[in-house]
């Protein structure tokens, strides 16, 4: 059983990537769920936990906002600066805990925000490299584009810890 540290840092996580358009309203209710069962509780967090997957697109945007904020989480607005930010960095976490590929957040990334987004700037450049090395036009090899994602990952993760640069 998760933690409920770990636990609520996923609900955060779910929260903003499908605030971003990146997963369904479901995979939010899962994550209510397996807060719940990690014991966090809150009124509003059994109420989104209990949606059905029916129900799920429809009553998210209303369940979410109470749910986080009674759990002390943040809640980012959709489409907002701060969303496409966590978005970022909740992808990056995914990578390096083994749910996606170092290709798959650079190319998400990349297709989502463009060049336009300084926090993710570095992986879509990597994912521009990626292609050109599918093209035969790299430098590199997918083993060292993969551990310089992997690389920027670290970094988007840490950038905000104090003394940390």
């Amino acid at each position: 059983m998760p933690s409920t540290a770990s636990a609520a840092r996923r609900l955060q996580d779910r929260a903003v990537l499908w605030s971003i358009g990146e997963i369904r309203a479901t995979d939010v209710v899962t994550a209510a769920c397996d807060a719940l069962v990690a014991g966090l509780d809150s009124p509003a967090l059994r109420i989104l936990a209990a949606c059905t997957r029916a129900e799920a697109d429809h009553d998210v945007p209303g369940l979410l906002p109470p749910a986080l904020g009674e759990l002390g989480l943040t809640f980012c607005t959709v489409g907002s600066p701060a969303a496409r930010e966590a978005a970022v960095r909740a992808l990056a976490l995914r990578m390096l805990a083994g749910e996606l590929t170092p290709r798959e957040p650079a190319s998400r990334i990349h297709r989502r925000f463009g060049h336009e987004l300084p926090t993710a700037e570095r992986l879509a450049e990597l994912d521009d490299e990626y292609d050109l090395l599918e093209l035969g036009h790299g430098d590199g090899t997918p083993g060292q584009l993969d551990a310089d994602v992997r690389a920027e990952a670290l970094r988007l993760l840490f950038s905000g810890l104090p003394g940390v640069r």
